[in-house]
Order: C-alpha cells, then sequence, then structure tokens
C-alpha cells in the first residue's frame, strides 16, 4: 500500500533554535562549574532583543548576557542588515527553583536518600530500522539538508546564505519498506543580491542533490525551493523565537509520540530531558538487537517520586518475541530512577548545546545512542 510520510528540519538560525542554543549554552556554563545545578532557562528573542528568564539554582558564576551573545554569533547573526545581531539588547529575568519542587526532587517521597523526578510527565523514547542511525528515514534526509545549507554557510561555498533555513522531505512507502522520495521542500534565508534563479540551482545543486540518495529521487520527485521567491528578512528579526516550539524537530519527526516537555535548558534532573534520552537508548538498542524493527516506549513519572509510575512498549507487530518479555529485559538492564539515569549516561556534564543544534537523538557522540552490549546479548536470547 502507497503512504507518504513528510518530517521537517530547521537550521541552527531558525529563531526558535536560535533561543534553545542560548538556553543550552547556558546550562553548559554552568554545569561546567557546578554540575549539580537546576536550571529551567527560558529565552524569548524579537528584533532587536532577547529575553532570559527561567528559574536556576547554581553556585557557578556565568554571566548569561555574555553566553547569549557568544551563542549568537557563533551562529552567524553578525551583521546590521540581519535585524538581528549579538549587539542585541538582552534583557534578564531569572530566580531560584521554588524550594516546593527543590524539595521533591532533593528527597524523594517513595525513597529515602534517592533524587525524585523533577515535575509529573510523560516522555517517549523510539527506534527504527529504516535508517542507519535507526531514526525515521524522512527526518534524517531533512536534517542533512538543513545541516549542509549551515556548512555551506559557514564555508563560504554559498556566500550568499544567511543563518535561518528549513527543510522538509516526504517518503514513499510501500508497505513498510522506502520506496522513493516523493517531495523536497527548501527554504533558506539569503541576501538581497542574489538572484532568485542562482539561488534555486545552487540549492537544487549543492544541498539537495548532493545529499540526498540518488537511488531515491525520480523524475516524479517535487522540489520546492523558496517557494514564495524572497527570504531576505529572517531569524528573530522577522519571527518571534521561543525556547521548546521545535519539539518534534528535536525527536522523531512526529514518527512517533511526544509527551510535551521540551528539553533545551532543563537540567537533568528534569525528567522531561533525562527519561527521553534513556528511553531512546532503550528503544535503539532493542530495534539494533533485531529483536524487532521498530519500538516505542512510554514511561510516566510522578513530581518528587523516584520510581516510574508507568512503563509501555510498542514493537508494532514487528517483534520476535513478546512485548512482556521484552519489557522484563528492559526492566533487568535499566534502573529509570532520575539519579541513576543522569549517573548512567554521565549527563551532569555540559554536553546540551548541540542537541539544540542539530537534535537530540540519532547523532553518535551522545552517550545515550550507545547501545548497551549486555542488554543486546540479553535480547537475542528471547
Amino acid at each position: 500500500m502507497r503512504k507518504l510520510f513528510t518530517s521537517e528540519s530547521v537550521t541552527m538560525g531558525h529563531p526558535d533554535k536560535v533561543c534553545d542554543q542560548i538556553a543550552d549554552a547556558i546550562l553548559d556554563s554552568l554545569l561546567s562549574e557546578d554540575p549539580s545545578s537546576r536550571v529551567a532557562c527560558e529565552v524569548m528573542a524579537e528584533p532587536g532583543k532577547v529575553h532570559i528568564m527561567g528559574e536556576i539554582t547554581s553556585k557557578a558564576n556565568a554571566d548569561y548576557k555574555a553566553i547569549a551573545r557568544r551563542t549568537i554569533r557563533e551562529i552567524g547573526y553578525t551583521k546590521d542588515e540581519y535585524g538581528f545581531t549579538d549587539n542585541c539588547e538582552i534583557e534578564e529575568s531569572v530566580h531560584k527553583q521554588s524550594p516546593d519542587i527543590s524539595m521533591g526532587v532533593d528527597s524523594s517521597f517513595d525513597e529515602k536518600g534517592e533524587s525524585g523526578a523533577g515535575d509529573q510527565g510523560i516522555m517517549f523514547g523510539y527506534a527504527i530500522d529504516e535508517s542507519e542511525e535507526l531514526m525515521p528515514m524522512a527526518l534524517v534526509l531533512s536534517r542533512k539538508l538543513t545541516t549542509a545549507l549551515t556548512e555551506l554557510r559557514e564555508s563560504g561555498e554559498i556566500p550568499y546564505l544567511r543563518p535561518d533555513g528549513k527543510s522538509q522531505v516526504t517518503v514513499e512507502y510501500d508497505g513498510r519498506d522506502i520506496k522513493r522520495i516523493e517531495a523536497v521542500v527548501v527554504s533558506t534565508q539569503h541576501d538581497d543580491t542574489v538572484a532568485l534563479e542562482d539561488l534555486r540551482k545552487d540549492i537544487r545543486e549543492k544541498v539537495i542533490l548532493a545529499n540526498l540518495p540518488a537511488s531515491l529521487i525520480d523524475g516524479d520527485t517535487k522540489f520546492y525551493i523558496n517557494p514564495t521567491g524572497r527570504f531576505v528578512l529572517g531569524g528573530p528579526a522577522a519571527d518571534t523565537g521561543l525556547t521548546g516550539r521545535k519539539l518534534i524537530v528535536d525527536t522523531y519527526g512526529s514518527k512517533a509520540h511526544h509527551g510535551g516537555g521540551a528539553f533545551s535548558g532543563k537540567d537533568p534532573s528534569k525528567v522531561d530531558r533525562s527519561a527521553a534520552y534513556a528511553l531512546r537508548n532503550i528503544a535503539k538498542s532493542i530495534v539494533k538487537s533485531g529483536i524487532a524493527r521498530e519500538a516505542e516506549l512510554q514511561i510516566a513519572y510522578a513530581i518528587g517520586v523516584a520510581k516510574p509510575i508507568s512503563l509501555e512498549l510498542d514493537t508494532f507487530g514487528t517483534a520476535k518475541a513478546s512485548e512482556e518479555e521484552i519489557l522484563k529485559c528492559v526492566e533487568k538492564h535499566y534502573d529509570l530512577r532520575p539519579a541513576s539515569i543522569i549517573k548512567r549516561f554521565d549527563l551532569r556534564k555540559p554536553q546540551y548545546l548541540s542537541t539544540a543544534r542539530y537534535g537530540h537523538f540519532g547523532i553518535k557522540d551522545y552517550p545515550w545512542e550507545k547501545v548497551d552490549v549486555a542488554f543486546l546479548e540479553d535480547l537475542t536470547k528471547l
């Protein structure tokens, strides 16, 4: 049966991603000095101004404004004609974490001496065997395009590119197998001097055709490159940015469920982030073992309680063993209390800025992307 599925990705210069990066750059700076920092940092960006808000309790002495300016500069917003630069006005409104929340995190209500979850919430982890990364193919491909836009801009190979940009890839399935690419959309911010014809030619050749598998492109594949014809004003100068608004770009490209909690700007005591990372590791290990072609896990926590209140697995009819057997194996190998997750994946070290740029999953350098060998071996015995 023919089925189409689409995922999108955005560049570092997208207004919401600008905010995610500032929030995670602040988090990294705080963790580098004080690994026990409690951080829930929110950022908003608009033309000429950045607002840094949230709850932060830390022994670290971080200059939030300087971190924000450095991050904006690294993204590439350095020219006045962009309408938003590292010289923008920055406003701070940060206070300490509520004692009512910290009480539940410091000491769980169900286990003495154990940390509790930083909030109630639902998280998901997912993996599928349709790409080398064990991620949804549409998301992998759309991410390749936005990564290429950034690399070509930073290298100067396409000198007229500006930091903001988006991509979208639609793949066609025949049953569970990917047959071809149906459509590609790329919208990129650019200098006012470039001719639209030249831009479309460069993006088609140097971004799309150079990065998507030729075997999946045919004569019927549709290309939409800057469909409105003009994208000079971009980033926060054109559209107000806010942390946590690119949840699907950050995770699985809408192929899997999402619990609703954002990641960027949150320290790992927040299970929105840490538990989602742990579940990705479990799901990836399940698919990597070959026991299932696709796996999605859901977990739920109560604030101040260490142990999850539920853990469920769906293998979408692809498993070679029962989901109950697989879950028993999960429970044998994984302690999903917050403190144990943090320790297992070394989540108190600064490492989060890159996740805000290129996505939180499917990148091999992240510790939660390294499969558990012992768990893998036990799965193969089922």
